[in-house]
């Protein structure tokens, strides 16, 4: 992968999830209207503090990616949260996923960008 698309990717995906890690705690963007099953779903994982986890490992990889250091462990570490955002937004919430599917096609191609940090680990 051309090193400064690579370099825009890894950027765009740190600013992407630090802001919405900051935002869990700061609550400075509008949170939408969900439908019963995702309210609750979303409303057990508030008040189990599951998403204030989230929301470290959102902020520790975002500023991992801003600042390419340890970029490859956490951009591959950010792949759960990515996934289970996604499947959250398929399953229960369809009409935000939006952003699901760009975190996950971003921190996609960030994974292929580092791939050479995973040779051995796949080897």
């Amino acid at each position: 992968m051309n090193t400064k698309v690579f370099m825009v990717l890894r950027i765009l995906l740190g600013i992407f999830v630090l802001v919405f890690g900051v935002n869990k705690f700061a609550n400075f963007l509008p949170m939408p209207e969900m439908s019963g099953d995702a309210g609750a779903y979303f409303g057990a994982l508030s008040s189990s503090k599951t998403l204030i986890l989230v929301a470290i490992v959102e902020i520790v990889a975002g500023l991992a990616l801003l600042l390419n250091k340890y970029g490859a462990l956490l951009a591959l570490i950010l792949m759960s949260v990515s996934v289970n955002a996604f499947l959250f937004h398929a399953v229960l919430d369809p009409g935000g996923i939006g952003g699901a599917v760009a975190l996950l096609v971003l921190n996609i191609a960030v994974l292929i960008g580092y791939k050479d940090k995973y040779k051995d680990l796949l080897s």
